[in-house]
């Protein structure tokens, strides 16, 4: 733990350097300041006592793969309160009144005392860790006083940290955790040949969540004017790479498919971003969300403003994830959900839903415009075979959803 703890530390040193010259930076330790009063005034003046469920999520995207547990929890159990944290700004910021928590804050970074004395504040029955969190301070403090620890749709691979020589800290805070939810058979199988039994295959509730999302149709008459019957490539959570191979790609196809029409959302919304973006569409009609012109002329519609990707995605013919040319592919089952194929970047290995929808033909990999038009072309061009991957897609998402009530039937059982 000396090492470990030494990590953090130069972590927090980090952050806090890193701060005078990043947005990002400076809200993760504002956020942080006087964390310990501000939380004790919360839980006082919220009445925030008794059962106490703690949550945790590192940022956003771990939040939305929690979301259907956190609601489901505190539907069947309304009386039980929720403490939700984050390790991010982008997590927080978004979600710090989110009406399901009781009371959202930062995570304290895991020293010890930290540790120790959030446990006393909150004093939960129980903690939920989602995906990724393996703080191992909290963890042993939960421990040491009984505290039962959960971890859900979390995803196990030979080449993690785990199973490394330099790691076996880190393996041994796993046996720590009263049930692992797992996503799939692979990572069940690994942690079972290393002697863990308090594993389970659940699934992964990002599938239950994007339904949910399906099934609450937001209304976009803006989004219906521009696409009005046309053939649309939905291009979600693009970096720049991604955006040079999908305009490139798009213009190809415009002069094979005049009726077809490009939505392209970037992961980051500022007006450097919408800059780029405008520089590489140069001459063709285009459109901006938030300041539309010739809306039903417009070929291109780019997307500068935040919070209905997810939408989006219910226009497309097809669509393209970003992320896979750099730390890795964002939600692709946020198009899925659609029933429309999806194409990607080559970082995808850590996604087990990647290397599903590959092995069954409903995505493909691509590292070039010209592996994007083939892809592309041949779904727009054959009915058929678009018909047959909606079908295929459908099974598929079908196939994946109940993740949530599975693991709820385990903590709804939870003494409180």
């Amino acid at each position: 733990m000396l090492f470990y703890n030494l990590v953090i530390f130069l972590y927090w040193c980090a952050v806090h350097i890193a701060s005078l010259f990043n947005e990002k930076g400076r809200k993760w330790v504002s956020g942080r300041k006087n964390i310990f009063s501000r939380i004790e005034t919360t839980l006082k003046e919220k009445s925030i006592t008794g059962a106490v469920i703690w949550v945790h999520c590192a940022s956003l995207g771990e939040f939305e793969q929690g979301r259907p547990v956190i609601e489901g929890f505190k539907k069947a159990n309304p009386n039980i309160k929720i403490v939700l944290t984050f390790f991010s700004p982008s997590g927080y910021e978004i979600r710090k009144n989110y009406e399901y928590a009781d009371a959202v804050f930062y995570l304290p970074l895991d020293f010890k005392s930290n540790a120790q004395q959030f446990i006393k504040l909150i004093k939960p029955k129980a903690a939920i860790f989602i995906k990724y969190e393996f703080w191992l301070n909290y963890i042993a403090e939960l421990n040491n006083q009984n505290i039962p620890i959960y971890l859900i749709s979390a995803v196990f691979r030979p080449e993690q940290h785990f199973f490394k020589w330099y790691g076996d800290i880190f393996f041994k805070a796993l046996k720590s955790y009263k049930k692992i939810f797992l996503q799939d058979a692979s990572s069940f199988q690994l942690l079972k040949d290393k002697g863990l039994n308090n594993i389970e295959i659940a699934g992964d509730t990002r599938f239950d969540r994007v339904f949910e999302i399906a099934q609450t149709k937001t209304a976009l008459p803006l989004l219906d004017s521009f696409c009005n019957h046309h053939k649309i490539l939905v291009a979600g959570s693009t970096w720049p790479k991604d955006e040079e191979i999908i305009i490139e790609t798009y213009k190809k196809l415009k002069e094979k498919h005049a009726d077809l029409k490009l939505i392209i959302a970037s992961h980051e919304v500022n007006k450097a971003s919408t800059s780029r973006i405008e520089s590489l569409i140069g001459n063709a009609k285009y459109s901006l969300y938030t300041n539309p012109t010739e809306l039903e002329t417009a070929d291109i519609l780019l997307i500068d403003t935040i919070g209905i990707l997810s939408q989006l995605y219910r226009y497309g013919t097809a669509a393209y994830i970003g992320g896979g040319f750099n730390d890795g592919i964002h939600n692709i089952s946020e198009a899925l959900v659609y029933t429309i194929p999806v194409a990607f970047g080559t970082n995808h290995h850590k996604f087990v839903e990647a290397a599903e929808t590959l092995q069954s033909g409903i995505s493909k990999e691509i590292n070039s415009s010209d592996e994007l038009y083939a892809f592309f072309d041949k779904i727009i061009s054959d009915r058929k075979y678009q018909e047959q991957l909606s079908t295929d897609v459908k099974n598929y998402m079908q196939n994946k959803a109940g993740a949530t009530n599975r693991i709820l039937s385990t903590l709804n059982t939870i003494s409180v």
